[in-house]
């Protein structure tokens, strides 16, 4: 998205180094990401944004060639350049492809080393860094195609997933819980457990500089009680790791071992009502090494490892 901007290459080169360094690396099913169809894209996005973000994309192609900026800036956050389109399409086409393997029973779960994120792509709109929404593609795809009555979605950015909730909210089918810093981008999701923007939406907005105990304490008493009485099939999580104290991008003060307790308490409750199935998307994490190690961390609980 431009030289120094916090949505870059090195994010996925610094955790692929930490897997392998670790020794984490040797242990896993490592699969490259498959383009995501037009129609899959579909299910959790409308076709006319859809054909928009394309043709961008090839409007941008003929001004390169013809000696014009290589970024179209679609807000003050997010750009896309020539390798975008595809890139996003590898994004969301490993979410499907994750959902498929778990639900074929070739993995027990998943984990997602993607760019660009999708949490914040609502509908009808890109912003916050992402283009089209990994996660609601997923939970949209495995819905439509196999016999799913109960989805649940796990989001610990530092950020609230607009973008999620744009699109799943509403949905009967699906329980949405999440914490994220507030006020804070995207200034929205701002609600108490007993006032949620739908009935599935369970959002718990944090100030700045909450500890991570206080963070595991909300997720026993607030979080659990709601994922245990709607017992769901299959847990998808949109895994961001920029409220580890290091990063800049929040204020929320989490470790590694926050992110690994957090996972184990998902893969506990996808133990308990969902075969164990798991797909994790990244999210967010721009401090790269603070990054590195949580991803390592989350992956260790997920693989067992």
């Amino acid at each position: 998205m431009g030289a120094h901007h916090p949505e870059c290459p090195a994010r996925l080169d610094a955790i692929e180094d930490r897997l392998l360094i670790t020794g984490v690396a040797d242990v896993l099913d490592r699969r490259e990401a498959p383009l995501a169809a037009i129609s899959e894209l579909e299910l959790a996005h409308d076709r006319f944004y859809i054909a928009s973000l394309r043709g961008m994309t090839d409007q941008l192609l003929d001004d390169i060639k013809a000696g014009g900026p290589e970024l179209v800036h679609i807000d003050g956050d997010t750009a896309l350049n020539a390798f975008t389109w595809q890139a996003a399409l590898r994004s969301a086409g490993a979410a499907i492809a994750a959902t498929d393997a778990v639900m074929a029973g070739e993995v027990e779960n998943a984990f997602c080393a993607v760019r660009p994120p999708g949490h914040h792509a609502e509908r009808q709109q890109a912003m916050g860094f992402c283009f089209f929404n990994n996660v609601a593609v997923a939970v949209k795809h495995a819905l439509a195609r196999y016999p799913l009555k109960r989805v649940l979605v796990v989001d610990f950015d530092v950020h609230h997933g607009n973008g999620t909730e744009d699109i799943l909210s509403g949905d009967p089918r699906v329980l949405m819980v999440g914490f994220f810093q507030h006020p804070f981008y995207p200034y929205s999701g701002a609600a108490t457990p007993e006032h949620q923007p739908a009935d599935n939406m369970l959002n718990v907005p944090v100030p700045a500089y909450t500890k991570g105990m206080a963070l595991r304490e909300l997720v026993d008493d607030i979080w659990m009680p709601r994922i245990d009485a709607f017992k769901p099939e299959m847990v998808f999580v949109s895994a961001g790791f920029d409220g580890h104290r290091e990063d800049d991008m929040g204020q929320l003060n989490m470790n590694d071992q926050d992110f690994a307790w957090i996972t184990s308490r998902i893969k506990d409750a996808a133990l308990r009502h969902a075969q164990g199935r798991i797909v994790s998307c990244l999210e967010g994490g721009y401090a790269l090494d603070a990054l590195a190690r949580s991803v390592e961390a989350h992956v260790r609980v997920l693989a067992d490892v």
